[in-house]
């Protein structure tokens, strides 16, 4: 039985090492893609490759420059038969808290093309090769009631990118289900710093911390609904924004901040 492969953008690093890190375990062959972490995903797919005995390769591209995406797909369709999941985890984001009229023109050109338009790239290379083979799983990122368009003071470009990408997500989901192809938006919670490489097991080892649920968020628990999500039996999950949150409020909370 063909071994599938997932190609995890911005996988390097974060929750798209921890997913890379789950879905090799179960079996799968990973593509890191990394802008400029090329030390931590060379590292990576050498422990992929050492601990699940499967082929795992890093490939660098700014998912944000067309021409990278295309060297991208081509470079894993090179080393692979397919790409049969596409994890789109990269997203450039600015920490720094700015109104719309602050930002430059190529600050919001590129959070627009890194969290939106990259995944119109990827996908429409990507699809192709997966409609050949009737099969094929396709997760975006959101946050925190995407689906409802919320304005997010000082966020103007990220969240017009990401509330964008809500509904290509669905899109994606309606045009592409008679080929065996799902879509589907997962939104984190409010998992930040070093959690996002961290396990369930850690977070639950932890005391004393106020949270809804007991227990901080990992990338563990977005890794575990990925892996759901592309099973072969969840053909029935498509168009879905799923949030991930431990039941906190985190835009609520963003904008409280």
């Amino acid at each position: 039985m063909k071994k599938k492969t997932a190609l995890i953008t911005g996988g390097a690093s974060g929750i798209g090492k921890k997913t890379a890190q789950l879905l090799a375990e179960n079996g799968y062959q990973i593509v890191i893609n990394y802008r400029k972490s090329e030390s931590e995903a060379v590292f990576l797919v050498k422990q992929l490759n050492d601990h699940y005995g499967t082929k795992n390769i890093a490939i660098q591209g700014d998912v944000a420059n067309k021409e990278d995406c295309i060297r991208i797909v081509n470079e894993s369709l090179s080393a692979y038969s397919s790409v049969d999941v596409l994890v789109h985890n990269a997203g450039p984001y600015i920490h720094e808290r700015k109104k719309l009229t602050d930002y430059s023109f190529e600050e919001w050109d590129y959070l627009i093309q890194g969290n939106l338009t990259a995944v119109f790239y990827l996908s429409k290379l990507i699809i192709p090769v997966m409609r050949k083979q009737s099969w094929g799983r396709i997760i975006t990122l959101g946050f925190d009631r995407v689906e409802t368009t919320p304005g997010w003071i000082y966020r103007s470009a990220f969240a017009a990118a990401k509330t964008g990408l809500a509904s290509l997500t669905r899109t994606i989901a309606m045009e592409e289900a008679e080929h065996g192809i799902t879509a589907n938006m997962i939104c984190p919670g409010d998992i930040t710093k070093e959690w996002k490489e961290k396990s369930i097991k850690e977070s639950i080892s932890l005391s004393g911390e106020k949270h809804s649920v007991g227990r901080l968020g990992t990338g563990e628990d977005i890794a575990r609904v990925i892996q759901f999500l592309i099973d072969e039996q969840s053909d029935f999950i498509t168009g879905s924004i799923i949030p991930v949150t431990g039941g906190v409020d985190v835009l609520g909370k963003a904008l409280r901040t």
